[in-house]
């Protein structure tokens, strides 16, 4: 009898008692933080960061014996659970375990880890982070120069509440793995969406194939155990019992069984108001530094001066400033001609320093993204790119504010070249902000 047709009883043949081992093993691993790395990045992570950041990674945590979400990984575990499930036949005491309870045990395991996965990586759609809406540099970044796992998070990001909706069914789904009643409802509806997410993981480029896949199985192992019984009812339409299986716990057990979900309960509560402080305050993905008081907005570049030489508008001189883009926080975007090395990453580290948040800059070309530090009193901006790529290129320049609409900015980069622009503030709507219930004229 095959160990995926599981409808009751169980027959634990020599074969089946194998796959149980390695299975059981298998997901063990990946479950199980055991990797000395996810403790130090942990331990190194700024001190702001800690209560989310710690949380989120707890809920998410994968195996890294090589570098990267990387199915590489996947064999290096097989390998040890192998050796293990072998091992573990070998030795005497090992030969009589209760494999109906070592089964249940895999499904707990699998039940409570797939559940704080959904809950977090729900909460952080819920309240829209995970997906951010579009900065403004990015709305004027041509549609071209974006890496395809960046139009995916725009095409979201640009409905919040559809995000929040996925938020919503993530966390049901979690919520309902919680309770060995329910754990079939929510499995079915996981193993479907992250499916989907996997698909769109590979479809997009986004970097998370593995960690998706992975999410998917657990989903579909849990799904499997009541799939027989659920065809016989509602594909056959026969008489179907329901599994009654109830493993007789040691006192062990029982303390354990006791503790988890006030455990858990108490890390899901945790985890929710970690996120809703993060989102509120200062969400991690965009800086949380304040920008230039009445600047935000899209500019042209109507005088650029390159070493007191005046540079007419040119789409192609690459020093030529042709736009600017002031946000509401400390980063400020400027189109240039210059080539730019994408920054491959996803810009979803988790840090308390405004220039390494550089979601803005991550997949994006035909912008320069620069964080600044502000100095009022002096009326002074020291610009950095926010591109890992482009770390050396800096601004050391003074501001003038003429009116609501002007901004002059004057100083020298990195190569104490003179740079001089007079920017002014085009005031345009977008049918993004406006909507489409009614006429807009633009």
């Amino acid at each position: 009898m095959s160990f995926l047709n599981l409808s009751s009883p169980l027959q634990w043949n020599h074969r089946n008692k194998w796959i149980l081992r390695f299975l059981f093993l298998f997901f063990l691993i990946q479950v199980i933080p055991l990797d000395y790395k996810f403790y130090l990045d942990i331990l190194q992570s700024p001190a702001g960061d800690k209560g989310f950041y710690i949380l989120f990674k707890l809920a998410n945590y994968t195996p890294g014996f090589v570098a990267g979400n990387s199915f590489a990984n996947w064999l290096i575990i097989a390998g040890i659970a192998f050796a293990g499930a072998f091992l573990l036949e070998r030795i005497n005491r090992f030969k009589s375990l209760d494999y109906d309870k070592w089964y249940y045990w895999l499904r707990v395991l699998l039940r409570y880890r797939l559940a704080v996965a959904a809950i977090s990586y729900g909460f952080i759609k819920l309240f829209p982070l995970q997906m951010p809406y579009p900065s403004l540099g990015n709305l004027h970044t041509s549609y071209g120069d974006f890496l395809p796992w960046k139009i995916y998070y725009h095409t979201t990001a640009i409905a919040p509440p559809f995000e929040i909706f996925l938020g919503g069914v993530e966390l049901l789904s979690g919520l309902l793995l919680l309770s060995r009643k329910t754990t079939t409802f929510g499995a079915g509806i996981l193993a479907g969406y992250y499916g989907n997410v996997f698909a769109s993981n590979i479809a997009y480029s986004m970097g998370y194939e593995a960690y998706s896949l992975q999410l998917t199985i657990f989903a579909i192992v849990l799904f499997v155990y009541d799939a027989p019984r659920l065809y016989t009812l509602l594909v056959a339409r026969k008489y179907t019992i329901a599994n009654s299986y109830h493993p007789v716990f040691n006192s062990k057990e029982k303390w354990l069984k006791k503790i988890a979900r006030p455990l858990i309960a108490i890390f899901i509560v945790w985890l929710g108001v970690a996120t809703y402080h993060n989102y509120t305050t200062a969400p991690y993905k965009y800086p949380a530094a304040k920008g230039l008081p009445g600047a935000y907005g899209f500019y042209n570049v109507r005088i650029f001066k390159w070493n007191n030489q005046e540079v007419p508008y040119s789409a192609t001189d690459l020093n030529r400033w042709q736009n600017v883009v002031f946000e509401k926080w400390a980063t400020l975007s400027i189109k240039t001609a210059k080539p730019i090395i994408i920054d491959n990453g996803l810009g979803d580290q988790f840090t308390n320093n405004d220039h390494e948040r550089n979601f803005e800059s991550a997949g994006v070309g035909g912008r320069r993204y620069f964080s600044y530090n502000l100095d009022t009193a002096n009326h002074q901006l020291s610009l950095a790119n926010k591109n890992k790529n482009h770390r050396e290129e800096t601004f050391q320049l003074t501001y003038q504010l003429l009116g609501s609409d002007t901004v002059i900015v004057k100083g020298v980069n990195e190569h104490n070249d003179s740079i001089y622009a007079e920017l002014n503030r085009i005031n345009r709507k977008y049918l993004l902000f406006e909507g489409r219930r009614k006429p807009v004229k633009l």
